[in-house]
């Protein structure tokens, strides 16, 4: 799900001259706001006992091979299940189409429920950084942007497309905590062919699928889905792409650090994303 960011001069006028002290404050509230999201998700998160669930190989019977072999290459025996997964990113992102920004973000997830908040600092506009939130919790998807943390320039939520593109969204880049694509509780795979599974969620009222396909070590190196996209003022559902490569372990856990995304459209393919990943810290961590 995309939006794009519209900024006007006459947003920016009396902001500029503020210079360093409108960015700091600007930075102070959006990091509040952005505090008290992550701390709803780990409230929401905690579980009733302390119990470590951990993985098994008969989790993995009945699995299409693909999704098998996928197990088998990024988790070992006894990982303990991640609750929580704290993502730091950095790379680019283009808010217009070929214009790319450097960006840095830090993106919380978890897996009961499953929800994420990414906060990310887009720099566009000299000294004035983009703000973006993206989020999906209690089953509803937001989409919130400002220039310096004040000025708003976008604010998307409450629709079925938004929850939708969102959840997407967190299926996609549960490759990053892979406990979380264990099939139950909402997930399931089906076969496509002898390198490809498509992976259905259901969370509350929305239900979604992505088509993953694996490499020869079992790692996923491509994710298709269709998504809602904006499209003068109106959501397009659109054939997405997203790529994902430099597979590294982190927390006992085989998990990409790189990854660029795309929409597909009709006049050929759309980037709008390239990352790559600085560290994740999970919960539970593994011993």
């Amino acid at each position: 799900m995309t939006r794009k960011l519209r900024i006007g001069a006459a947003a920016l006028g009396g902001m500029t001259a503020g210079g360093a002290a409108v960015v700091a404050f600007g930075a102070s509230r959006w990091n509040g706001d952005t505090a008290r999201a992550v701390q709803r998700l780990t409230v929401a998160s905690a579980p009733n006992e302390e119990v470590t669930e951990r993985f098994s190989r008969a989790q993995l019977h009945g699995l299409p091979a693909p999704v098998a072999r996928y197990f088998d290459f990024a988790l070992a025996e006894g990982q303990p299940i991640v609750r929580r997964a704290r993502v730091r990113q950095a790379g680019e992102f283009t808010l217009r189409p070929r214009r790319w920004s450097a960006f840095t973000a830090v993106q919380h997830f978890t897996t009961r429920p499953r929800a994420f908040v990414w906060d990310a600092t887009i720099r566009l506009l000299h000294m004035l950084p983009v703000r973006v939130r993206d989020s999906y919790e209690g089953g509803e998807g937001v989409m919130h942007g400002t220039v310096a943390g004040l000025v708003p320039v976008v604010d998307v939520r409450g629709s079925p497309e938004m929850a939708a593109g969102s959840l997407v969204r967190w299926l996609v880049e549960a490759v990053q905590f892979p406990t979380a694509l264990l099939p139950g509780e909402g997930l399931s795979w089906s076969a496509i062919d002898d390198s490809t599974a498509r992976a259905t969620l259901t969370d509350g009222a929305t239900t979604v699928a992505a088509d993953f396909r694996f490499g020869e070590r079992g790692e996923v190196v491509i994710v298709s889905a269709m998504r809602h996209r904006e499209v003068n003022g109106a959501f397009v559902l659109t054939p997405w792409v997203g790529r994902w490569s430099d597979y590294a372990r982190m927390g006992g856990m085989m998990v990409p650090t790189t990854g660029e995304v795309s929409w597909l459209t009709p006049d050929g393919a759309l980037p709008y994303f390239r990352g790559r990943t600085l560290g994740i810290e999970y919960d539970p961590a593994a011993p």
